[in-house]
């Protein structure tokens, strides 16, 4: 079969995008991923038996994907493209990620007909919400979460198939819209194994050896915790003197995140390393003691998660999350590491000095999360659903 993924980013890199594909292609499917660059001079292209077809964007068509559901003009444009794309690749089966781009994957598609599968990476109009640009003007003028989530529930009724990230995402969709239970997949972001497996460590210029080292690997919008873990820091530096939090990551608001390390005159103790490639993560996170995801609790993170949580357990590591439902749920399942309130900032203070103490917890934790990731929930054991959704497909 030939498989027709539409991502409107550029490509690389996307792991689940590319984690999906490889999957695929391995159970004997084509795949074609129509993406976007914007000066790259590889239009096309092969990564890991991934066709890549890239579609030139510009800036302007980038700002108006933030107005996809107020104007119709990146709809339009998209939508000229995913034609073009689904023509000259011969597709029969159209996979789309997230909702920005799905109205113009329907417009493209409405007098080939071709069956859709709708992949929805996160609750968007959830998370929206949350964005920084729209809680002010013109953004909270312009951009309606509501509209996106009337919007993502008629796509979600229009395609043949729903793909989420966990069942408590499934169940929020079926609670909310008169489908079936098996028109939606579960497919969780896992690892594979080739992340844990790769004899290769890329080792980061910084060694943290010598400190007890607290890892973030993400996205740090505020929305992901990191100001209650900073502020724990400032708790825990009198009773561990080597502590170390270390973020890798970035976002728009991280200057929010640095001011309060330096109002706390914490900064010796807090490094914010920045994004780096996914090629040194092994080495971060070997080299640290406790992974954290302090996330806030929303309608978005306690239906998914975050894809950190397993590269940490796949590599031994002691888990301190917040209470978000997936991830509580999950981490307690497998007693891979301790829960604190989310936003309690005494709470997680608390949990991280256990850790500190009982390196045999730590170790019996870690172990627990290893053996779940390599044993039951790596990327090549959960993947088994997305296989069996296409072989039936057509059917």
């Amino acid at each position: 079969m030939r498989i027709g993924m539409i991502l409107d980013e550029v490509f690389p890199p996307d792991p689940r995008v590319e984690n999906e594909a490889v999957s695929l292609i391995k159970s004997g499917h084509e795949v074609f991923l129509f993406c976007l660059h914007y000066d790259s001079k590889n239009t096309s292209d092969v990564i890991n038996g991934i066709n890549v077809k890239r579609y030139l964007s510009n800036k302007i068509e980038y700002k108006l994907s933030a107005l996809a559901y107020t104007f119709p003009f990146y709809k339009i444009l998209m939508s000229i493209k995913i034609k073009d794309f689904i023509v000259k690749n011969k597709i029969d089966v159209i996979h789309t990620h997230d909702i920005r781009i799905a109205a113009a994957v329907f417009k493209a598609n409405k007098k080939i007909e071709l069956p859709i599968i709708l992949d929805l990476h996160e609750n968007r109009p959830e998370i929206m919400k949350y964005y920084p640009h729209l809680s002010k003007f013109p953004g909270n003028f312009l951009i309606s979460p509501n509209t996106w989530k009337k919007r993502e529930e008629q796509f979600i009724l229009k395609a043949i198939k729903i793909v989420v990230v966990t069942t408590l995402a499934k169940k929020e969709i079926l609670n909310r819209l008169p489908i079936k239970d098996d028109k939606i997949i579960v497919l969780p972001n896992t690892v594979r194994k080739s992340f844990y497996e790769n004899s290769i460590q890329l080792e980061f210029k910084n060694n943290y050896s010598n400190h007890f080292t607290l890892l973030y690997i993400g996205d740090t919008g505020l929305r992901r915790g990191l100001e209650t873990a900073i502020k724990a820091i400032a708790i825990l530096k009198n009773r561990i003197p080597n502590i170390k939090l270390v973020i890798v990551g970035k976002n728009t608001t991280d200057f929010v995140l640095k001011e309060l390390t330096q109002k706390l005159n914490i900064e010796k103790f807090v490094d914010f390393l920045g994004w780096q490639d996914q090629k040194y993560f092994k080495s971060l996170i070997n080299s640290s003691d406790v992974c954290i995801s302090p996330l806030h609790r929303n309608l978005h993170h306690d239906t998914t998660y975050a894809n950190k949580i397993f590269q940490y357990m796949s590599l031994r590591k002691a888990l301190l999350v917040s209470d978000a439902t997936a991830q509580k749920e999950i981490v307690e399942r497998v007693e891979s590491g301790l829960v604190h309130q989310a936003k309690n900032v005494q709470d997680f203070a608390e949990k991280a000095l256990i850790l500190y103490k009982n390196e045999n917890l730590r170790s019996k934790l870690a172990e627990n999360g290893e053996v779940f990731v390599k044993n039951k929930f790596n990327w090549e054991t959960t993947s088994t659903s997305l296989i069996k959704l296409y072989d039936n497909i057509l059917d």
